[in-house]
């Protein structure tokens, strides 16, 4: 990551990027107040700096067919390095898990899952995270509705 100090135009173009992933480089220069090929440069300067690490379209879970989300916090029996880096390694194989926390405190780690109905969710439960290897507790929550999803960091982009 490079630790170069980032200016209201460097911001800026985060901030714009960051709400609308597929904006033109036209419309982000006149969103900077920049011209296009400084733009485009910064961009490509932020990217391989490691500030913008990827970019994607936001999914209609629903319309998809995935009825269910769930929050899963898991306990461990074994919080040794390897056993830790172990347990994510197979959260990143389980297609159902589309976040992976490590947290402090009573609970090892929080997954957010989807499923497309409660049963598929209950058999990814039982029969793949229970199942796995150094797991002492599973408790889920579902979700009924999301109230706030904004996904990135709230940047302040100075005037």
């Amino acid at each position: 990551m490079d630790n170069r100090k980032l200016d209201a135009i460097d911001l800026r173009i985060l901030a714009e990027l960051q709400a609308d992933g597929r904006i033109t480089n036209v419309e982000l220069s006149r969103r900077a107040r920049i011209t296009a090929p400084p733009c485009l440069r910064r961009m490509r300067a932020l990217e391989k700096a490691g500030y913008i690490t990827g970019y994607h379209a936001d999914l209609d879970a629903k319309a998809l067919g995935f009825e269910v989300q769930a929050f899963v916090f898991v306990g461990l029996s074994s919080q040794k390095d390897a056993d830790l880096k172990a347990f994510e390694e197979s959260a990143r194989g389980w297609p159902q898990v589309r976040e992976c926390y490590m947290l402090s405190g009573e609970v090892d780690f929080l997954l957010k899952c989807a499923a497309k109905d409660l049963s598929s969710f209950q058999s990814f439960i039982t029969d793949t995270l229970t199942a796995a290897r150094n797991v002492a507790s599973v408790k889920s929550s579902l979700v009924i509705h999301a109230s706030k999803n904004e996904p990135g960091i709230p940047i302040e982009v100075p005037s």
